[in-house]
């Protein structure tokens, strides 16, 4: 999730102070992903020593506003015309665990799935009963948070479909022959053995 630039294109709407930007962040994710102003802070002093944003002068109240600058509005123009790679080196770790779960003697790889699909179950029933019927009356607000909530019930969906897919795979195999021991061959990389001292002649 790229706070950084959410910050930024928020900015792009008009000056904000730390918290201010908080509350605009809530507002349009539906406070999913609630962040600190701590976090908030420490982003804008990034963009400020990347020159995306300034720091204008305190209000009467203390409240510091920051703007944003011409190369900030063309980072936030560039994000919002590029699509969100999704890098194959991210760790999702329910597959590893189920992944080392089917591979390890005495671990049973089955139960792991049932635990997990219980868990995902119950998260995606949650997740469906915070969904309000569709209304022609919905706000701007209402409908940012539907789209964050349908990519979280789209999500528990597609592992839930997932979980079983790993419990049919593994019945196809017999247990004992999952099991991958550890490899009798070291790898190579590692520190390498001290050289010994050459001997002295006298």
């Amino acid at each position: 999730m790229s706070v950084r630039r959410s910050l930024l294109a928020i900015l792009d709407q008009g000056p904000c102070y730390g918290y201010q930007l908080r509350t605009e962040f809530a507002r349009r994710t539906g406070s999913r992903w609630p962040l600190n102003v701590g976090q908030i802070y420490n982003t804008l002093e990034r963009l400020e020593r990347d020159g995306l944003v300034r720091r204008g002068d305190a209000d009467e109240h203390g409240h510091v506003y920051w703007r944003i600058t011409e190369a900030g509005s063309a980072d936030v123009a560039a994000w919002f015309s590029s699509p969100v790679v999704r890098t194959s080196a991210a760790r999702d770790e329910v597959a590893v665990k189920l992944a080392v779960a089917a591979t390890l003697p005495g671990v049973d790889a089955r139960a792991a799935i049932a635990a997990q699909r219980s868990a995902t179950l119950e998260q995606l029933a949650e997740l469906r009963a915070q969904r309000p019927p569709e209304s022609p009356a919905e706000s701007a607000e209402d409908i940012a948070h539907a789209l964050v909530l349908d990519a979280l019930i789209l999500a528990a969906e597609a592992e839930a479909t997932w979980l079983d897919h790993v419990e049919e795979r593994l019945s196809r195999h017999p247990q004992h022959a999952m099991s991958l021991g550890l490899a009798a061959e070291r790898p190579k990389r590692g520190r390498p053995a001290k050289a010994p001292l050459p001997a002295i002649v006298s």
